[in-house]
C-alpha cells in the first residue's frame, strides 16, 4: 500500500468507528418510553447522532479515495478491520462485554487481513 492510501485507510477506519460509536451514544442518550414517533424525533434531534451522520458521510467519502487507490480485494479486507476498532471502542466507550470468544473471532479477521493483504 501507498503511504496515501495507508493515511486514507486510517482515517477511513476513524471515521467509521467514530460514527458507529456516536450513533450508539445518540441512539442511549434518548428514553425508551413513549410513542415511537416521539423517540424518532428526539433521536434526531440528538446531538451525537448527527456527529455520526458526519462522520459516515466522511468515510464515505474517503473509501472512495481509498478504493480508487488500489485493488478491491485488498480495499476489502482492510475494511474489514473495522469490526476490531468498533469492538474495542464499544468495550472502552459503554463497558460492553468482549468475550473471549468474540476476541478470538476479531483476532482471527486481523490476523487473515495482514496474511492475505499485507503477507
Amino acid at each position: 500500500m501507498t503511504p496515501l492510501a495507508t493515511v486514507l485507510w486510517i482515517l477511513n477506519l476513524t471515521c467509521v468507528t467514530a460514527g458507529h460509536l456516536s450513533l450508539k451514544a445518540g441512539a442511549t442518550a434518548v428514553a425508551t418510553d413513549g410513542p415511537a414517533l416521539q423517540r424518532w424525533r428526539a433521536t434526531v434531534k440528538e446531538f451525537w447522532v448527527w456527529i455520526g451522520v458526519s462522520a459516515f458521510a466522511a468515510e464515505f467519502l474517503l473509501w472512495l479515495a481509498f478504493l480508487s487507490l488500489g485493488p478491491l480485494s485488498l480495499a476489502g479486507l482492510g475494511g474489514s478491520i473495522d469490526s476490531l476498532a468498533v469492538s474495542v471502542g464499544g468495550r472502552i466507550a459503554f463497558g460492553e462485554t468482549l468475550t473471549l470468544r468474540r476476541a478470538g473471532c476479531i483476532s482471527l479477521i486481523a490476523l487473515g487481513v495482514a496474511l492475505v493483504g499485507w503477507g
